[in-house]
């Protein structure tokens, strides 16, 4: 590690009302290259939850207070520490979970950006005019913090997703307690360290633990108002569950199983460099991945060899090279999680087109994968497999692809390539879910909404919108003279 990452920019302590605090129970972060031990990090208790829950509802009557541009002063000087540090955030996103040195760099850059964009949209937030809606009495509507949001970020995108999720957050006045996913914390302790230089004390607070102890007290506290989950479906299931006996606002961004529906007239080697990477960024990490790909009968053969020509040059290896395209899945549970999703398939009478096995002894890296002959109803098209694996399935007509596309519980992302404008209007009208990719597929913008229906879950990230979550809307009615 210490060739490529100097092991002093790594904080290993929790950070609650502005004080770096350690715990007894530690656990261990491993890199996903080579199995290692990188370091190890707090295991939170419900105590040190309560303790950092109060500290942001003591500190949140202040940071509310503050007007619109004091608090976007703080977001934008935070991004321009993030900017700085870009080169210790990259390496230890890198060796933590195992994303690409090549590309981790534009991930910190857009993490840097979505702070600006909440600093500037956290100031322009609108409610209806002021106005006479009885006799005698004038009527404003007031739009305030909720509180204190307790968030909770994945282990695919860390830096990015803590950022996503604290820059709304506190752009509409609210203190936050942020807990990490246990096996990639690195970043975003990293992460509190910048912001600890800037911040005032308790303003944001950051807790490693596991989801069963520190994950359920943030959706149980009664000093948190709002929960903010990233996740697996069956955690928002459990965090909204629990978050229902305080009744506190929740806020779920969950699972996918996106489609990407490729119509007759789709050039196929546009189509495959556009998938190679919708499919296989982050080694399909993600959850708008194309997982699903859809052809219509016409045009399955050539999307199919053209895919797999593509995918097949895929640079695979040790993320801290910089040739390297796709690294490693994050850690060994998950690892294994895709295995067996790939191994059941096969016995069920799928056929593994490409890939299909583990690479190396060592580490958690899986051939990227394509698999054919599968059953509309089968686990490996219903469920989300999170990993380098895609499905192809043959449609009739253009009908039959949208139907299959509906076809399952989840509805965040989706897409379709094809040259008709109107055949791809019709197609957005259709598919059921919060994005809809034309002739592209996983493109984003911190301007534009995040946000998935079904069992994707509830809420919006990104945009102005996802600011209005994290805010409560006031009737103030004046009785005149």
């Amino acid at each position: 590690m210490s060739s490529f990452l100097n092991e002093d920019v790594i904080e290993n302590r929790n950070l609650i009302n502005g004080e770096w605090v350690d715990s007894k129970d530690k656990i261990e972060i491993i890199n996903p290259i080579n199995e290692e031990v990188i370091t190890s990090v707090p295991a939170a208790t419900v105590e040190d939850v309560e303790k950092a829950a109060l500290a942001a509802r003591n500190a949140s009557f202040n940071w509310g207070r503050l007007t619109p541009k004091d608090r976007a002063d703080f977001l934008i000087e935070l991004s321009n520490r993030v900017l700085g540090d870009i080169d210790n955030l990259s390496k230890l996103e890198t060796i933590n979970s195992g994303h690409p040195i090549s590309v981790v760099g534009g991930e910190i850059k857009s993490a840097a950006d979505r702070l600006k964009f909440f600093a500037g949209a956290g100031r322009t937030l609108e409610g209806r005019s002021a106005g006479e809606y009885a006799p005698g009495y004038t009527s404003i509507i007031r739009r305030e913090p909720i509180g204190v949001a307790g968030l909770i970020t994945p282990w695919n995108y860390p830096l990015l997703t803590a950022v996503t999720k604290m820059s709304p957050a506190l752009a509409a006045g609210n203190t936050i307690v942020l807990k990490p996913s246990e096996q990639t914390p690195l970043t975003t302790l990293r992460l509190a360290k910048l912001a600890n230089e800037i911040f005032p004390a308790g303003v944001i607070n950051v807790l490693t633990g596991f989801g069963d102890v520190a994950g359920k007290q943030l959706a149980k506290s009664r000093n948190i108002d709002i929960i903010s989950l990233t996740g697996g479906t069956n955690t928002g299931k459990q965090v909204a569950q629990i978050a229902s006996e305080t009744l506190k606002k929740v806020h779920l961004e969950l699972g996918g199983k996106a489609p990407s529906i490729i119509l007759d007239d789709a050039n196929p080697e546009i189509v495959a460099e556009s998938l190679k990477w919708a499919s296989f960024w982050n080694a399909g990490q993600d959850c708008s991945a194309a997982t699903r790909i859809i052809v219509t009968k016409a045009n399955y053969d050539n999307i199919l060899q053209s895919l797999k020509s593509s995918i097949s040059k895929l640079k695979v290896g040790d993320p801290s090279i910089k040739s390297t395209e796709m690294g490693p899945l994050t850690h060994s549970k998950h690892f294994k999680n895709v295995e067996n999703f790939v191994n059941n398939s096969e016995k069920s009478g799928a056929k593994i087109e490409l890939g299909g096995k583990k690479i190396g002894s060592k580490g958690f890296l899986f051939q990227p994968t394509i698999i054919t002959n599968v059953d509309q109803k089968s686990e490996i098209v219903q469920n989300e497999v999170f990993g380098p694996v895609i499905t192809i399935q043959k449609a009739e007509d253009n009908f039959h692809a949208i139907e299959l596309a509906n076809d399952v519980k989840y509805g965040l992302g989706s897409s379709v390539f094809t040259n008709d404008v109107g055949i791809a209007m019709e197609a957005s009208r259709r598919l059921k879910f919060g994005t809809v990719w034309i002739n592209d597929h996983g493109a984003v913008t911190a301007e534009m909404p995040w946000g998935g229906f079904k069992e994707s879950g509830y809420g919006k990230e990104r945009s102005i919108y996802s600011i209005e979550e994290y805010t409560n809307i006031k009737h103030v009615m004046i009785k005149l003279p």
